[in-house]
């Protein structure tokens, strides 16, 4: 990391709520159904599907569509470079707050 600002190296890709949801999700289990997605993050199914789409298209998670019994499901689990992206953005935003605490300016 350079001693640039740390909101610079915030990746758009993986910042964005949703999406940073779907990764920290992703992350803490190994491989997360779809449905069960959707209501941790309170979306529809097309809205988490665009998202997903970008994910997947960034080589951050990887999706999985098969049957549990006879019901068509579809699970997401995080790549490699989803790993990496996500400590990433956790490493930066730990520099945000760390910036913001030590500053002691108070707004007015």
């Amino acid at each position: 990391m350079s001693d640039s600002h740390p909101v610079t190296g915030l990746d758009d890709v993986v910042h964005q709520r949703v999406r940073l949801g779907i990764l920290t999700i992703a992350h803490e289990g190994r491989r997360v159904e779809f449905g069960f997605l959707r209501t941790e993050l309170d979306l529809s199914a097309g809205n988490l599907s665009k998202h997903l789409g970008v994910l997947e298209a960034a080589g951050l998670i990887l999706t999985e569509k098969g049957y549990e019994g006879r019901r068509g499901r579809t699970w997401i689990t995080l790549t490699a470079a989803g790993s990496t992206a996500l400590a990433e953005e956790i490493a930066r935003l730990k520099l945000l707050i760390t910036r913001v605490e030590t500053t002691g300016h108070s707004g007015a």
